[in-house]
């Protein structure tokens, strides 16, 4: 296990992704990686090797053993299968008989597909999570286990897979030292009980996290300072005149003594003068120091890739095939639908809300027809309910952007194809949109006073599915593009109102000037107001001859529809409900590209060029000096003049309500509050 320490910026993150595969493509790199003597391209180093983030990813609904068990099921058993089959076949054939126990465990670990396995219980084990296998992960909404228990749940999720190499980058985030301990101690139990090769990057780990480890790699500015065992390293500073006190954490010493501000402090040879040793000169005397020597040597002689194990390198993409993902996926959305009901019947509420308002609007005893006048306000009704369907889909924005932070997580770690994903939601979304539908027009249609032919009634229906379908379809590609709830809104709202604009219903066509007319036929809207204008006005209560001499039509069902302009035959509806479908396709084969091939938010840079030794260090109150690690062009220092404040804190006091001893039938339930802290603090900031 060892331990990569280093200041902010060294490069300690880039290091950590290009080991595991997971560096920009577009940044220049030079060099090459090679596991067991293989390079990237003869294995798929994403499923070999796991770079676990600081950001604890998850999906809050779910408890640690389903989130433990859809990482597994995804990850697949590797090559636990075929190593157990050819074990069956040696044993066979050397006439062994296996012990029971051990050979039951074997196969449970080597089964692929399950809901549930063996592997699952013993990571819970390992990583002490079975104390809180079936709590909720939880979020800033949903109350979950802590924050501790998520990293090692963000370390599990891993573990369940064929990977053996771990990347653990900036565990620590947001824990306190108690809780880094736990982990790293965790981890470390795993290391030896599970064979597996572990680096964690720390920033300042306390003294007691820092001697779980075994090797320690100190990287500064681009440069390795130091990389071996963790016994060795105090004596490589003090043969180059640095000395960490005997009060003073050795991790603390290793993070100052490379910085050219704190250097001199450590410095204890008193007969010579203090000179400052630069970074680039730490890696070159390391290259002389014996465990930099023996490890050289050991690169010199190249890896004999004829002895590498099939075992040790994954060769296939992914655990699953394509049907088995599928089925893994659609388990996991399905049990995420039942968490969140709460969503979907709300929704359906809003609806019937909605839907009783309108009755009492558009009520079919205040709804005359059989004149040109009468079609305003069947024209209106059916407008009224089109806008409603449309942003009734338009929950499925925040819906999608609430999933991608986990969803890219689970794409870069080839946990399933993206195309996986989005077909299970958009199938899984059917029935839901079916059934908002239904509920619309079924409230609705008869009380409104709509066309009472069963067959209208049904063409509607199918009408505002479609539209409902074609609604999610947009947002769920909007959010996919957008990524940013608060962009996505803004964005998706302005689309909306374009949409409206160019519907038909605001402005008519008639009225919309020859440079926009490709914008009406662009509008889904548009569409969709025909479907349902043509299934009511062309219905046989709307037939009787037109006296309107200003329009040349021979109903008044087709005067309406002509002086909206419309389509007026009964071609127009399946014309529409043909453009729906192609929207529906569009939008949702474009929300399908968009998970596959867009990369999630960016984050911090990941340059890491030469650092020019004349650069000094300078420390302002203002933070503007400069990032070593990149070549970025100096900014301007600046010193802002402050007055000192003098800050005193008096009688400080904690108090927590102890909950009674369990088991204990005497003791109350809550024993009185307990003080913890009473401090007086006085500082001074300058």
């Amino acid at each position: 296990m060892t331990l990569l320490l280093g200041p902010p910026s060294s490069g300690k993150s880039t290091l950590m992704r290009a080991l595991t595969g997971k560096l920009d493509k577009t940044l220049k790199v030079s060099g090459s990686i090679t596991y067991c003597g293989h390079t990237f391209e003869e294995f798929y180093p994403e499923r070999t090797s796991a770079y676990v983030s600081q950001y604890d990813l998850h999906n809050a609904e779910m408890t640690v053993r389903e989130t433990l068990d859809f990482s597994r099921r995804c990850l697949g058993v590797g090559a636990r299968y075929d190593m157990l089959a050819e074990l069956a076949a040696r044993e066979r054939e050397a006439g062994i008989k296996p012990d029971p126990e051990i050979d039951a465990y074997m196969k449970a670990t080597a089964v692929q597909g399950q809901q549930t396995n063996i592997v699952t219980d013993l990571t819970l084990k390992v990583l002490g999570l079975d104390i809180c296998a079936d709590m909720p992960i939880g979020d800033e909404m949903i109350r979950g286990i802590s924050g501790g228990q998520k990293k090692r749940v963000t370390t599990g999720e891993m573990l369940t897979g064929p990977a053996r190499a771990l990347f653990m980058d900036e565990i620590s985030t947001g824990l306190d030292s108690s809780s880094t301990f736990e982990i790293v101690k965790y981890i470390r139990q795993l290391v030896h009980v599970m064979n597996e090769t572990v680096m964690i990057s720390l920033l300042q780990p306390p003294p007691e996290t820092y001697n779980l480890f075994d090797d320690i790699i100190l990287l500064s500015e681009g440069y390795i300072v130091y990389h071996g065992p963790r016994d060795n390293i105090l004596d490589f500073f003090e043969a180059a005149g640095f000395r960490c006190p005997e009060r003073k954490g050795v991790a603390d010493f290793l993070q100052e003594v490379t910085s050219k501000k704190d250097q001199q402090q450590y410095w204890y040879l008193d007969q010579q003068q203090y000179r400052h040793v630069s970074v680039p000169e730490f890696a070159q005397r390391f290259k002389s120091f014996h465990v930099g020597q023996q490890m050289l040597k050991e690169l010199q002689i190249p890896f004999d890739k004829s002895k590498t194990h099939p075992a040790a390198l994954t060769t296939n993409k992914y655990g699953q095939s394509s049907w088995e993902s599928i089925k893994t996926v659609l388990s996991r959305e399905q049990l995420l639908m039942k968490r969140n009901s709460f969503i979907y019947i709300f929704k359906v509420t809003q609806l019937i809300i909605l839907g009783l308002m309108a009755m009492t609007v558009f009520l079919r005893t205040k709804m005359p027809y059989g004149h040109i006048s009468d079609g305003g306000k069947f024209f209106g009704a059916l407008t009224f309910s089109l806008i409603t369907v449309l942003f009734n889909g338009f929950a499925e924005l925040q819906l999608t952007i609430k999933m991608l932070p986990t969803f890219y997580k689970q794409r870069d770690f080839l946990f399933f194809p993206p195309w996986t994903f989005a077909l299970v939601t958009i199938i899984l979304r059917i029935p839901v949109s079916l059934m908002e539908s239904a509920v619309w027009v079924v409230l609705t249609y008869y009380v409104m006073g709509f066309a009472p032919a069963p067959g209208r009634f049904f063409r509607q229906l199918l009408a505002f599915f479609g539209t409902h379908q074609m609604a999610m379809g947009l947002f769920r590609f909007l959010g996919a593009v957008l990524k940013s709830m608060v962009v996505a809104n803004t964005f998706g709202m302005f689309v909306m109102l374009l949409i409206f604009i160019f519907g038909g219903f605001i402005i008519p066509r008639g009225d919309i000037r020859p440079w926009w007319i490709w914008a009406y036929w662009s509008s889904p809207m548009m569409y969709s107001q025909n479907a349902i204008s043509v299934n009511e006005f062309l219905s046989s209560r709307w037939a009787n001859t037109n006296t309107e001499a200003s329009i040349k039509a021979s109903t008044v069902g087709e005067a309406i529809l002509k002086s909206k302009g419309l389509f007026t035959g009964d071609w127009g509806f399946w014309i529409s409900m043909g453009a729906i479908l192609g929207f529906t396709i569009l939008f949702n084969i474009l929300y399908i590209l968009a998970l596959t091939y867009l990369s999630p938010p960016s984050g911090s840079n990941t340059v890491s060029d030469k650092e020019n030794e004349n650069v000094t260090n300078t420390s302002t109150p203002m933070g503007t000096n400069i990032n070593e690690a990149t070549n970025r062009p100096t900014q301007t220092q600046i010193t802002l003049p402050f007055q000192p404040l003098a800050l005193s804190f008096n009688h400080v006091n904690y108090y927590v309500d102890m909950p009674a001893v369990s088991g204990s039938k005497d003791s109350p339930k809550v024993v009185s509050s307990c003080s913890l802290i009473s401090v007086v603090l006085l500082g001074q900031v300058f």
